[in-house]
């Protein structure tokens, strides 16, 4: 391969990993969102610490993208070296993320262990915090209940209200005319919101685990690309100075 040509894979690949690094920085996002919106639902190590080292990660390929870009331009042994160490320090940061987001994958359910009581203090009431995460949740996952409608059977809401009506967050919006009463459950959303809420942590935190691969082979051509440029630097000799 020519000494342009290398240069322009050079160019290319560092171009990608600036591209990944956007695509990291929108996953982060993505999950802060999810953390957002399910807050009182979910684990705040859950989502919160690997969304922050998302971001770091993200920054960290930007810059090291930028800087890939701009050295394909030049021929600097100074600047390379510095490019291989942000390889390095980058691959470190995404590895740990993507472990960190495997390991809280595994234990969702497990720390998800509080959202029945959650349901289960459900007042209905707009000022409570608590009440607000639960119907966010239904409409938005567009679900009712921990593991079905039937649950709110057995909650202190339900007998208060006469046992007459489901939470309105519990109406599927296909039916314009749900008003939550218990004479028409075939208008609610039948599947729970333990499951749904589930799927959609997994889902962020597999955006981590599964782009550490996609970054690691962009790496792997880039040090392959970067070593051979570097070899065809002129070698400096050294010479100690006569006194």
């Amino acid at each position: 391969m020519s000494h342009q040509r290398r240069r322009a894979v050079l160019h290319f690949m560092c171009q990608l990993l600036s591209v990944l690094g956007f695509g990291v920085a929108l996953s982060g996002i993505y999950m802060l969102m999810t953390f957002r919106q399910n807050s009182h639902l979910v684990s705040q190590a859950d989502i919160s610490l690997p969304a922050t080292l998302a971001f770091i990660s993200a920054g960290l390929l930007l810059f090291t993208g930028f800087l890939g870009s701009w050295l394909s331009h030049k021929d600097s042994s100074c600047l390379q070296g510095v490019f291989v160490y942000m390889l390095v320090v980058v691959f470190c940061v995404e590895s740990t993320a993507s472990a960190l987001a495997y390991y809280h994958s595994t234990k969702v359910d497990s720390e998800m262990g509080t959202i029945s009581g959650i349901f289960q203090n459900y007042t209905g009431s707009s000022q409570d915090s608590m009440s607000r995460a639960v119907d966010a949740t239904q409409e938005e996952l567009q679900c009712c209940g921990v593991h079905g409608y039937t649950d709110w059977l057995e909650t202190s809401w339900f007998i208060r209200t006469g046992r007459l009506a489901f939470p309105q967050s519990c109406c599927n919006t296909t039916f314009t005319s749900c008003n939550g009463t218990v004479e028409q459950p075939w208008q609610l959303y039948t599947q729970g919101c333990q499951v749904k809420l589930r799927k959609a942590i997994q889902f962020v935190l597999s955006l981590l685990i599964f782009g550490t691969p996609v970054v690691f082979l962009v790496e792997v051509v880039l040090f392959v690309t970067v070593g051979q440029l570097m070899r065809e630097l002129p070698f400096v000799e050294y010479r100690l100075l006569n006194k």
